[in-house]
């Protein structure tokens, strides 16, 4: 009986010991646990500390030519382009205005389309112009040519065109059949 009473009491003892070092553990994590709350930095903070690392970012002669509120899309193209990666492909709109699309050596009509695509969405951000663009409509009644050749088949690469770096496209209104 009472092997069985010192047993209990020596069970009895561990859970408290164990309960107490526990307890200490709170004890100890618990500032701890409040100070990296502490730490933390609001949302705000965060983007303001990214966008001044950007600005500096931007400042290198190799990225100076992006806009300051550049996005990780435009950092990455521009670093393909110095690497030869990439290629810059100058589209000519009516207005006389000439868009650097930036795209892949390989790229496919499709993929110059969506490159100016995002280019005209970043602008208009950047701009705060039109809100939406039924880009539908803009390659059904417009297409894009080279040297006199409409670039009609989406899945051709502009290689195959004939299309290098710096070279130029023009952007067309496409005649109406009556």
């Amino acid at each position: 009986m009472e092997e069985q009473s010192l047993d209990t009491a020596a069970r009895n003892q561990n859970v408290k010991d164990e309960e107490v070092e526990k307890e200490k553990l709170t004890e100890i994590a618990g500032p701890e646990a409040e100070e990296e709350d502490e730490e933390a930095l609001p949302h705000s903070e965060i983007l303001d500390i990214f966008e001044e690392g950007l600005a500096r970012l931007v400042q290198d002669p190799l990225l100076c030519d992006l806009p300051i509120q550049v996005t990780l899309e435009e950092v990455n193209s521009q670093i393909a382009l110095e690497y030869g990666q990439a290629m810059t492909v100058r589209v000519l709109k009516a207005d006389g205005e000439i868009m650097p699309i930036v795209v892949v050596q390989n790229a496919s009509v499709l993929d110059l389309k969506n490159a100016i695509r995002r280019f005209m969405e970043l602008k208009q951000q950047r701009e705060g112009g039109v809100k939406h663009i039924s880009w539908r409509y803009v390659w059904r009644t417009f297409h894009l040519v080279f040297q006199g050749e409409k670039l009609d088949d989406d899945k051709m690469r502009l290689k195959d065109y004939g299309i290098r770096n710096r070279d130029e496209v023009t952007f067309m209104k496409k005649l109406r059949k009556k």
